[in-house]
């Protein structure tokens, strides 16, 4: 596959070890920084009553649960793309950049998620619809990232059309349960974060790519 035009021998392209380091790096670190919202304030009524003080946080530990679980989806699939791409060029570097800016930017949505949840009803709309929106386009950017690496040919030559076509469908997100979970937290926005966590979970479904051998040629 791409044999005609394989990666290597083009002028401008790089590795992809420090982009693959890089990126490592960044999902790590967003999906660390998810667990440091998680408090329980003190005051004499949760001094008093902690275990009920704990539960009242729950949605602190839904919007936690969801977060870490859609960056989890989306480490896999990056994790995934980049083990069938043989070199990048600068454009797939800025895009990959744009995706890591919203995989950094999702703390901050779930942060908003944990506390206005189950307040007002303007502002838990606010929340939640800004939450789905970082969602929505940071699953999109992954798979504007593989399809233009398939269209620029970055791919390994020794890429079998069977793999790229099941791996193409796995990053392609659900754009459409996205937009629609969108205009459901206008009306239930509880139920909107359960279905984020609900997508998340299907793309971490695990799924066998048979990766073919590499056979070295005889010396």
């Amino acid at each position: 596959m791409f044999e005609e035009e394989a990666a290597p021998r083009r002028p401008g392209l790089r590795r992809t070890t420090r982009l693959e380091a890089f990126s490592d790096g960044v999902f790590a670190i967003a999906i660390t920084l998810l667990v440091l919202d998680l408090a329980v304030p003190t005051t004499q009524n949760s001094v008093r009553h902690l275990l009920e003080a704990i539960g009242d946080e729950w949605p602190g530990y839904l919007g936690y649960i969801v977060s870490f679980a859609t960056i989890g989806a989306l480490w896999l699939g990056h994790n995934a793309m980049t083990d069938y791409l043989d070199r990048a060029d600068t454009t797939l570097l800025w895009l990959n950049l744009l995706l890591l800016l919203f995989v950094s930017l999702l703390p901050f949505p779930t942060r908003l998620v944990s506390e206005f949840v189950t307040t007002t009803d303007r502002a838990e709309r606010v929340a939640v619809t800004f939450y789905g929106l970082t969602l929505l386009i940071a699953a999109a950017l992954l798979s504007v990232l593989w399809r233009y690496a398939l269209h620029a040919r970055l791919i390994r030559p020794d890429a079998d059309d069977d793999e790229i076509t099941l791996l193409t469908s796995r990053l392609t997100p659900g754009l459409a349960g996205y937009a629609v979970l969108i205009l459901v937290g206008l009306f239930v926005p509880v139920a909107a974060v359960i279905g984020y966590l609900a997508i998340a979970v299907f793309f971490l479904i695990p799924v066998h790519i048979r990766k073919r051998d590499h056979v070295r040629p005889p010396a």
